[in-house]
């Protein structure tokens, strides 16, 4: 199975690529689309839409994960970052890609067993489990991995992608 993990965000939204088999995972991708500050947010948001398009061309998935939007204080950041997370569901829902969503304490807790594992935890359990030379960067693209490999652990069969017991 290849599942394609995805950090949102709208100045960074990393993603990661990575082929389950049996209780192994491999590596295929991972990075991050990148948009500028003080750029049109319909600039920033169509590039994200775009890019993630690409990476699901590029890379067929079977599955996207996805972390659920975690709310701060900062109202205006949340607001933006669910707008990208909306283009990123829209690119994965038309290219028929199922969408699971993840709460930051699933990743966690399906990584190490424990919910309030540190980042550095989690960043040097997708090193070791992943086979990496080095924790990827920026902090959103190990998050993106840290995604698709929950979801490989987790491996939940009801994605947001199904209305009414119909598949679209």
């Amino acid at each position: 199975m290849r599942i394609l993990g995805i950090d949102p965000g709208i100045a960074i939204v990393g993603y990661g690529v990575v082929d389950k088999e049996g209780n192994r995972y491999k590596t295929i991708a991972y990075d991050a689309i990148t948009t500028k500050a003080h750029t049109p947010l319909e600039d920033r948001l169509a590039k994200v839409y775009v890019g993630i398009n690409q990476i699901i061309q590029e890379y067929k998935p079977d599955a996207m994960s996805i972390e659920e939007l975690f709310f701060n204080n900062n109202a205006k950041t949340a607001l933006t970052v669910g707008q990208a997370r909306g283009v990123i569901i829209l690119a994965a829902y038309q290219n028929h890609v199922p969408i699971y969503e993840y709460t930051p304490l699933q990743v966690k807790q399906a990584l190490t067993g424990y919910g309030r594992a540190s980042k550095m935890q989690i960043q040097q359990m997708m090193k070791s489990m992943l086979g990496l030379t080095e924790i990827p960067k920026p902090d959103d693209v190990a998050d993106a991995l840290a995604i698709a490999v929950c979801h490989g652990n987790s491996m939940r069969f009801n994605s947001i992608k199904q209305f009414g017991g119909l598949m679209l």
